[in-house]
């Protein structure tokens, strides 16, 4: 593989192997490092798809919008719907028409990705220090256009920097940010590098005033607030100026990256089609992994809170799992995006769950979930049913005390979706 062709992979210090891609032929190129493949190290950290041989490995099947043609656990480390639009915005600001390659974009993300997978070589960057998180605001609230310009003034080039670079490190489709928070002094600065004990790393999730809407960040935090009720394991998370969301980073422990993959990028699972986007799917990805059997028995707490509390957009990338470098094995990650995925000012007359259960995306009943729980030995599955919707009662105390609009309050309440028996 010639090098001007290609990009290195990097984890723990240690290139794992070389990525390429020709655009005329829709082929994409993955050779592990042969020094890698002797030494032994870390020999689970791609259980799947990426043979462990020394031979060029020709990937022709991940063409499409979700993998761009790349490996699924390369294209973990694209940004998602928001972080192209910031890329896209960043690149017009600098050449009109300008368009880059996936392969392009991960020497962008070089080492500010999530996880622990860095690209070489690196499009340097300059560093960004103090950050302010209204400031950013304004100025997504101008590049996403969500509300009318007041000023005839483009967004400046660190503005946009600024959201390049910590905006383009975190996936999903809502407006968010990478920062850390310094333990000592309280600063915040930009988190797309930093990893040490020194700070407290967040994703946070950004409040954008919008024409007809609510704050959605807040009802992510009570549904936070339930989980933990509910016994759902996440990473702590708080409200900041009463406002964001910002949660704790799992890939960002002890002073280390850590190295995760989302279920979808694990298998190459297209998340957006409905083929293989089942919770049972999903239960057997966990037992494949070789995890501890105390997550199968929060994969199967998760599931119902999303069941009952109407979280239906738990797709493929809303479920990862973290290796363990040193015991070279795998565990699920805390669970993330938990929140009412539907906008309660709207009515909707038919939702379908991104993740089927017993084959069935709606109507989920006693007997679907009893399925699940007897096929993966869940362990006293209708206790946990029981205990998941009798949290339902923190919903309007939360909600109340944080001020959320009596109807988003009311709506979202008659959205609850209690499993009977």
């Amino acid at each position: 593989m010639a090098a001007d062709k290609s990009i290195s992979i990097i984890a723990f210090d240690t290139e794992i192997g070389k990525l390429g891609y020709d655009f005329n032929q829709r082929k994409c190129y993955f050779q592990y490092n042969p020094e890698f493949l002797d030494s032994g190290k870390y020999s689970n950290m791609f259980p799947f798809l990426f043979k462990r041989i020394k031979p060029v490995q020709v990937f022709t099947q991940f063409e499409g919008e979700t993998f761009k043609g790349l490996p699924p656990m390369i294209a973990d480390s694209l940004p998602d719907m928001f972080g192209n639009i910031i890329f896209q915005e960043w690149f017009n600001a600098k050449e009109k028409g300008f368009k880059i390659t996936p392969l392009e974009q991960l020497t962008y993300v070089s080492d500010r990705g999530m996880g622990a997978l860095e690209y070489r070589p690196v499009k340097d960057l300059p560093m960004t220090y103090k950050i302010d998180i209204e400031e950013m605001v304004k100025v997504l609230e101008r590049v996403l256009h969500l509300k009318d310009e007041t000023t005839p003034n483009n967004p400046s080039d660190l503005s946009l920097l600024n959201i390049f670079k910590i905006g383009t490190s975190a996936g999903g489709v809502r407006p968010k940010i990478v920062v850390s928070e310094n333990k000592e002094t309280g600063a915040i600065v930009a988190g797309d590098r930093i990893f040490s004990e020194e700070y407290n790393h967040y994703i946070v999730k950004l409040h954008l005033e919008e024409p007809r809407s609510y704050n959605k960040e807040k009802v992510e935090y009570v549904y936070y607030l339930m989980a933990q009720e509910a016994g759902v394991d996440m990473m702590p998370s708080k409200l900041i100026d009463d406002t964001h969301f910002a949660t704790s980073r799992y890939d960002r422990q002890k002073g280390q990256k850590q190295h995760v993959l989302t279920a979808s990028g694990l298998t190459g699972w297209d998340f957006k089609k409905p083929d293989n986007s089942s919770y049972e799917n999903l239960f057997k990805l966990s037992i494949s992994l070789d995890v501890p059997h105390k997550d199968i028995q929060q994969l199967f707490r998760r599931m119902i809170f999303n069941v009952v509390f109407k979280n239906v957009d738990d797709h493929l990338k809303n479920h990862s799992f973290i290796y363990d470098k040193d015991k070279n094995s795998w565990n699920l990650s805390p669970a993330y995006d938990i929140t009412y995925a539907l906008n309660p000012l709207l009515t909707f007359t038919s939702i379908a769950r991104a993740l089927s259960i017993n084959g069935k995306r709606q109507d989920i009943n006693w007997n679907d979930v009893l399925l699940i729980a007897e096929e993966f030995a869940v362990k006293n599955p209708k206790g946990i049913i029981d205990e998941v919707q009798n949290t339902a009662v923190f919903w309007k105390k939360y909600a109340t005390e944080l001020n959320i609009p009596e109807n988003i309050i009311n709506t979202i309440e008659n959205d609850f979706y209690f499993i009977k028996n």
